[in-house]
């Protein structure tokens, strides 16, 4: 099998775009009929840097249909695969998109970029709705070769190699614009692809300069994870050749028979050692779209409030978010309880922070909501965790416990957020004032929600913007639309508490409240349904 990869000159000015445009169409009208498979970089129809969305609208409206046409009379000329890259508007917008022409210049197949960087995302406001959705690997089958695809800022994500590997494909296109990593840097993140999923890569990017170490670095890699050619930083077309039924298969482990990389590594797989992963993984915190309906004190009309089957319950249903409340025990344990007394919530008496963890599990936090909860321990905020992290966000309540907050219990909750992979799905509602710069300086990554002061409950907002806060909870009905224009014209998003009835929730969503929490999860939530 044959493959061609055409590596174009590329320009920080626009003033070069012609130029390099016609470039592109040169590399292609000299592609023959040896070839089975050619491949072009990401962005072929902007061939040089733009700033904003309008100005690369303009070369993608005037290049796009030449390109695509070009491509296409290749493919049937050369009776050749073709792989290029090119904006697509999308009904939803415009995509960053791959496009597969067959050898008789059909389309085949789209692959629509998975992971948008900041570039893309915030400043050319691509469409991205389609990457928080759990999605498999893109495989096109053709001829009986599975075809995998990565473009750019992809490669960058080694968690999603043992995905593409475990669906046996056989070549993995790559189109790129990458122009800032160093050539020794691509190429390792290609062979580290190759090797891992038993696939050839065929990578097509852009150069700035044949002499730069930047940028650039087209290339070819076998399954072995052999670089078989990488063109650095050379303008023009590299020709490889290799037999795709060559796969590259090693003693998995001493003493037993051959088998591909990835069969070896999923045989000891522990993802649970990990990372959250998957469908269960809801959007971060900052990517999670409002209005949201927070679950208050987990699902707590079904089950005991601050609870494993109460949480459950709430995250079962699709519960955006879930609010609970954090008490350090006399020994340093963090446990969720609401009350810093025993006497509501348990058959127990006394406070939370003046009994050992010990003495608390003995305690039962079910009877006094039903008989058929009896037997209900007070829950850790590591089980919490350890059981939801990742699949709703969590507005974690750190109770007082006076004027400053006691260090070493804050890097405990803070530590254990980190253990599992939670910063970027939580965020801190403090209610102390003292507590907000202590939590930002140790924790800079974790919003921050500033909670009800009964002393001064008119200044939340101020409170918000003097702290440099994110969130505010607001009280009801220590509240008005003016308060909420207010925070929201400082970017900060605003919470209250609480609506257990639908019209009142939607009183609430018309005045430009972004999260509603509630006890009555099932009958809110319908307002957003």
């Amino acid at each position: 099998m044959k493959a061609c990869i055409i590596q174009p000159p590329y320009g920080r000015e626009t003033s070069f775009s012609d130029e390099f445009f016609e470039f592109k169409l040169k590399m292609l009208d000299e592609c023959t009929e040896e070839l089975d498979i050619i491949v072009l970089p990401e962005y072929s129809d902007v061939p040089c840097a733009t700033e904003n969305l309008e100005d690369t609208l303009f070369w993608h409206e005037k290049y796009a249909k030449k390109l695509h046409e070009k491509c296409k009379s290749t493919a049937k000329r050369c009776n050749s695969l073709v792989f290029v890259n090119a904006l697509s508007k999308e009904n939803s917008g415009y995509r960053n998109t791959t496009f597969a022409y067959g050898r008789n210049g059909e389309l085949l197949g789209k692959y629509f970029k998975k992971h948008l960087p900041p570039l893309e995302r915030e400043v050319l406001n691509l469409d991205s709705d389609y990457t928080f959705e759990p999605s498999e690997p893109f495989i096109l089958e053709i001829e009986g070769l599975r075809y995998a695809f990565l473009t750019c800022y992809d490669f960058y994500f080694y968690e999603s190699f043992a995905n593409i590997a475990r669906n046996n494909v056989d070549i993995i296109i790559g189109c790129s614009l990458q122009r800032s990593d160093y050539h020794d840097a691509i190429e390792i993140m290609c062979r580290f692809l190759a090797y891992n999923t038993n696939a050839y890569v065929l990578r097509s990017s852009v150069s700035f300069d044949e002499n730069s170490e930047i940028c650039g670095a087209s290339m070819a890699v076998s399954p072995y994870g052999k670089v078989i050619a990488n063109m650095k930083g050379r303008f023009g077309k590299e020709i490889v050749e290799f037999d795709p039924t060559d796969k590259h298969f090693k003693p998995a482990g001493f003493g037993n028979p051959p088998a591909a990389h990835h069969e070896y590594i999923e045989y000891g797989r522990k993802p649970w050692q990990y990372r959250v992963g998957g469908s269960s993984t809801v959007p971060f915190e900052t990517e999670m779209k409002y209005p949201r309906i927070c679950a208050h004190r987990g699902f707590s009309t079904v089950a005991p409030e601050n609870t494993m089957p109460a949480f459950g319950a709430a995250i079962g249903m699709g519960s955006q978010e879930i609010e609970f409340d954090l008490w350090p025990t006399k020994d340093g344990e963090i446990v969720s309880c609401h009350d810093q007394t025993l006497e509501r919530v348990s058959d127990g008496e006394g406070k939370i922070t003046e009994k050992t963890y010990d003495e608390l599990k003995n305690l039962d936090f079910g009877a006094k909501f039903g008989e058929k909860f009896s037997g209900l321990r007070i829950v850790k905020f590591e089980e919490i965790l350890k059981k939801f992290g990742g699949q709703t966000i969590m507005n974690i309540h750190i109770k007082p416990t006076g004027k400053n907050y006691d260090r070493k219990i804050m890097e405990n909750i803070v530590g254990l957020i980190r253990k599992y992979d939670c910063e970027r799905h939580v965020y801190f509602m403090l209610e102390v004032d003292e507590y907000i710069p202590m939590f930002k300086e140790f924790a800079p990554k974790i919003p921050v929600c500033v909670g009800h002061d009964s002393d001064r409950p008119w200044e939340i907002v101020d409170r918000a913007i003097k702290y440099g806060a994110e969130k505010v909870q607001l009280f009801k009905p220590f509240f008005n639309e003016e308060m909420i224009k207010k925070a929201h014209e400082h970017g900060i998003i605003c919470n209250v508490f609480w609506a257990d009835d639908p019209d009142e929730a939607r009183r609430y969503i018309d005045m430009g409240i972004d999260t509603i929490l509630t006890n009555e999860y099932n009958l809110v939530s319908q307002i957003l349904k």
